[in-house]
């Protein structure tokens, strides 16, 4: 089994990772297709992860107003509980520290609740009550420096 973790530099890899949302978000947990997809697809950083060559995860970083938002995770079936989601996360904030000082900005994400441990591996926690996004709960989560 090798994890690959790249970062999509074309409209074919995007298209990938469109299509592991599409499978996860939309068609899984029922995700409003309006919802999933939006505005920020341009400006963020997107990472295709791969599990012995084919594509079976995706995830994306951006700059907000508040800092650094880590979202769309989102990993095929498939590639479920064999380290995928932990590879793809590590990936990301190395990306973000390559990228940025990233002692300087808050760096957080909206975790859905079944998400919230694997975040918690890398040092994230939970600020605030649960909250509702796309019908799904969630918590908000900050790196801790």
């Amino acid at each position: 089994m090798v994890i690959y973790i790249q970062n999509i530099t074309n409209e074919k890899e995007l298209g990938q990772a469109f299509e592991i949302r599409k499978i996860v978000f939309v068609e899984e947990q029922k995700v409003n297709p309006e919802e999933e997809y939006d505005e920020f697809e341009q400006t963020s950083k997107h990472f295709l992860a791969l599990l012995n060559q084919k594509p079976v995860g995706t995830a994306r970083w951006r700059f907000t107003d508040k800092g650094i938002k880590l979202e769309r995770f989102a990993v095929l079936a498939e590639g479920r509980n064999q380290g995928v989601g932990q590879a793809l996360v590590k990936a990301v904030l190395e990306d973000i520290n390559a990228s940025t000082d990233m002692n300087e900005t808050m760096i957080y994400l909206h975790a859905q609740l079944s998400a919230v441990g694997l975040y918690q591996k890398f040092n994230f926690e939970t600020i605030g009550d649960i909250f509702e996004e796309a019908n799904i709960k969630h918590y908000k989560m900050i790196l801790k420096k």
